[in-house]
């Protein structure tokens, strides 16, 4: 039911990739003429905030944080006629396999993805070239195994259209915009385009129910240092809607899709709910003060108790997925609980992936196929999946009615300048950095062993 939504840079055509000014990886679209058109023309100089001071403001469903200073001469709703927008941030995936190296790049680019200390960020994309070079081959095969590419785009436009209509039966009429952290259309992109509609009061939402800094973080990081260096936005009352896990509507639409899909198998009473979300290194939790476990865990309580109430009474357990490399990761990890628990005699067992809102590879491959056939060989004898949400009609309206509880709270965005002692500015510091990071890159690549 869910139809295309006009994107925020209306652009067709083939897609390759270029590299702009700040070294994010980004698609040069190509028109039928064969001319490259215009991307983006904002410059990402900063990579990461280090300190803000901020107001949080907290309703009884929803999180939202915006930042306020009442010297900040912001956009006058009664000089201009308002022009609400709303930013839909996601992750976004590789379109094409093409696309899979360039995508992992500019993934582990990300210093909120990587987080090394400031005496070896230098190595920051040395060390990104080399594991995406090295990653690629793999997740090509898992991207081929689903039908080429993500198809995360297309149904977070799907998504967002939805949103639309709901908001417009909410009486708002709004501009929704779509903002890729990873890929396009890039985060920067849709933020150009807010700027170009002359929209005069801002709310963010990421589609990621619950907080975390390699999420939502992320991506809310990247507008806090365009409003940093763009007046227009500096001056443009924003809401961001940090996590929203908690809110009724997602709650109980979550509980309906397990609900329906308990009643496939024979004897829903004994499926166990296995709830699969995806993974965060440990030190994120322990170091950086992530909040993602335990508003994970909340997450899950708060589905279990709307399932009770219902009479629904199966047990349940909750296990992270799609650890990468040699640190610890947070426990316990799906592949292993799988393992356990067809030792421990389940036979029936329905995945929900409770991380995600659309339908990606982290489904459709590792849990539909990875996790499915580990399962199965563990003496599981009963798999069901649980959909993501989708545009499910009663997610999409608790959306629009976060967005409306959202407004009155926008207001100026501002970050305070931070001295950042290793600037990338002075050019011959750079040069040198990318130098010795290019040459032990270049001595990694030769010692695989490493």
């Amino acid at each position: 039911s869910c139809g295309k939504v006009r994107c925020s840079t209306n652009l067709a055509g083939s897609t390759k990739c270029e590299q702009n000014l700040h070294g994010k990886v980004k698609p040069l679209l190509l028109s039928a003429s064969g001319k490259a058109r215009g991307t983006s023309g904002l410059v990402h100089r900063s990579q990461v905030l280090k300190h803000q001071h901020h107001l949080s403001v907290r309703s009884t469903s929803t999180d939202v944080c915006t930042t306020f200073d009442e010297d900040v001469k912001g956009v006058s709703s009664h000089a201009v006629e308002e022009k609400v927008g709303v930013l839909l941030l996601n992750l976004g995936g590789p379109e094409t396999l093409n696309d899979v190296q360039p995508f992992l790049f500019n993934l582990f680019a990300d210093p909120d993805i990587i987080r090394l200390p400031r005496l070896f960020r230098f190595l920051q994309r040395p060390l990104a070239k080399l594991i995406s070079t090295f990653r690629a081959p793999k997740s090509k095969e898992g991207y081929a195994s689903i039908g080429g590419g993500s198809p995360l785009r297309k149904i977070t436009d799907e998504q967002a259209n939805a949103l639309k209509v709901a908001l417009k039966s909410k009486n708002l009429e709004a501009d929704i915009y779509v903002g890729m952290r990873y890929w396009y259309p890039f985060t920067e992109e849709a933020i150009d385009q807010i700027k170009k509609d002359k929209i005069t009061k801002l709310v963010v939402l990421p589609l990621y129910p619950q907080y975390s800094i390699s999420t939502s973080g992320s991506s809310i990081r990247v507008l806090q240092n365009i409003v940093k260096e763009d007046q227009y936005f500096a001056g443009l009352p924003i809401s961001i809607i940090e996590s929203w896990y908690q809110r009724e509507g997602y709650v109980k639409s979550m509980a309906d899709l397990i609900e329906k899909e308990l009643s496939v198998f024979t004897n829903p009473e004994e499926v166990m709910i296995f709830f699969s979300a995806h993974g965060v290194p440990l030190t994120y939790v322990k170091d950086a003060g992530d909040p993602y476990r335990d508003q994970m865990e909340d997450c899950i309580a708060l589905i279990m108790e709307e399932l009770k109430s219902r009479g629904t009474l199966n047990d349940h357990t909750l296990a992270y997925q799609s650890r990468v490399g040699p640190v610890q990761w947070l426990k316990p990890y799906t592949d292993e609980v799988l393992v356990e628990l067809g030792q421990k005699g389940v036979k029936s067992l329905l995945a929900v992936p409770v991380s995600f809102v659309s339908e990606h590879i982290e489904t459709l491959e590792e849990i539909d196929m990875e996790y499915r056939e580990l399962a199965l060989e563990s003496g599981i004898e009963n798999w069901g999946r649980v959909p993501a949400l989708g545009c499910t009609s009663s997610f999409i309206s608790d959306l629009a009615d976060a967005v409306v509880e959202a407004l009155p709270s926008a207001s100026a965005m501002v970050t305070r300048k931070v001295k950042d002692t290793d600037s990338d500015m002075d050019m011959m510091h750079y040069l040198t950095k990318m130098f010795f990071g290019s040459v032990l890159a270049f001595f990694l690549l030769l010692s695989l062993s490493l």
